[in-house]
C-alpha cells in the first residue's frame, strides 16, 4: 500500500491542507450561524418584548457556539499533531529526502529554520543542498535516538535476566550482549554521521552568508561609487554659482548711476 512504503502522496497533502483550515472553518461554522438567525429575528422583530427574547437568545447562542468552537478547534490540533507526527514516522522509515524536509520543520532548530528561509529566498542552488543536508542531519538524528532508546531497553532486559534465580539466563544474557552491541556501533556510526551533517551546514552556511554578504558590499559599493561621481559635479555647480554670483556683484558695482531731473540744478 501507498501509505506502507514510507513516501509523500497526494492523500497526506490533501489530508494536511484540510486540517490546516477545518478548524478555523469549523469553528464559524458553529458559532456564527445560530447568532446571526436570532439577529435577523431581533431585527425583523415588531413588538418589543420578542425583539429582546431574540436579542437576549442571539448573545446566548454566540457564547456557547463560540466555547463548543474552541473545544472542535482544540480537538482538532491535537488530532492535527498527532497526525502530523505518525506522517513523520512513517516518511522516515526509508530516509527523510530534501523534499519532506518542510514536513519536519518541527524538528529543526530555529537558527536551521531562518538560514533555510533565507538561503531559498537567495541562492536555489544552496538551498537545494541544504536541503540535502537537512534531510541527513534529520535521518542522522532520528536513527541516534532510537538506537539510544533501543539500547536502554536491551540494558534493563539483561538487568531483569540478571535477576533472575534459578534458571540458566547464559544464552539469553549473550543474545542480549550482541543486540547491545550491534546498537551501540549503531549509536558510534549514527553520531558520526550527524558530526558530518552537521559541519556540512556549517559550511553551507557560511557560503551562503559569504555570496549574501558579498551581493550587499557590492551593492553599497556602488552606490558609494556613484555618490562619489556625483559629489565633484555638486562642487563644480557650487562653484560656478559662487562665481556668477561675485560677477553679478562686480557689474553691479561698476555701473555708472544716471542721474535724475530733479537732480539738476537750475542755472
Amino acid at each position: 500500500m501507498a501509505t506502507e512504503t514510507g513516501k509523500l502522496n497526494n492523500k497526506d497533502e490533501m489530508t494536511a491542507r484540510l486540517l490546516k483550515w477545518l478548524p478555523w472553518l469549523s469553528f464559524f461554522l458553529l458559532s456564527l450561524p445560530a447568532p446571526l438567525v436570532f439577529l435577523t429575528l431581533f431585527l425583523t422583530a415588531s413588538a418589543t418584548d420578542t425583539a429582546a427574547f431574540y436579542l437576549v437568545f442571539a448573545v446566548l447562542s454566540l457564547g456557547i457556539g463560540a466555547l463548543l468552537g474552541l473545544f472542535v478547534v482544540l480537538a482538532f490540533f491535537l488530532y492535527r499533531k498527532r497526525w502530523l507526527a505518525r506522517l513523520r514516522d512513517r516518511l522516515a522509515q526509508d530516509g527523510i529526502t530534501a523534499r519532506e524536509v518542510p514536513w519536519f520543520r518541527s524538528e529543526l532548530t530555529s537558527a536551521e529554520r531562518n538560514t533555510l528561509d533565507e538561503v531559498q529566498k537567495q541562492n536555489p542552488l544552496l538551498a537545494d543542498a541544504y536541503c540535502e543536508t537537512l534531510a541527513a542531519r534529520l535521518t542522522a538524528s532520528r536513527i541516534l535516538a532510537r538506537a539510544r532508546g533501543e539500547r536502554l531497553k536491551v540494558e534493563r532486559r539483561m538487568n531483569r535476566a540478571r535477576a533472575i534465580h534459578g534458571a540458566d539466563t547464559t544464552n539469553l544474557l549473550n543474545d542480549l550482549q550482541v543486540d547491545h552491541q550491534q546498537l551501540e556501533a549503531l549509536r558510534i556510526e549514527a553520531t558520526s554521521r550527524l558530526a558530518e551533517a552537521r559541519a556540512r551546514l556549517q559550511v553551507i552556511e557560511a557560503a551562503a552568508s559569504r555570496s549574501m554578504n558579498q551581493r550587499e558590499t557590492d551593492l553599497m559599493l556602488q552606490r558609494l561609487t556613484a555618490s562619489q561621481n556625483h559629489f565633484p559635479l555638486a562642487i563644480e555647480m557650487a562653484r560656478l554659482e559662487q562665481q556668477m554670483l561675485k560677477e553679478a556683484e562686480t557689474e553691479l558695482g561698476t555701473s555708472p548711476v544716471k542721474s535724475s531731473p530733479s537732480d539738476v540744478t537750475p542755472s
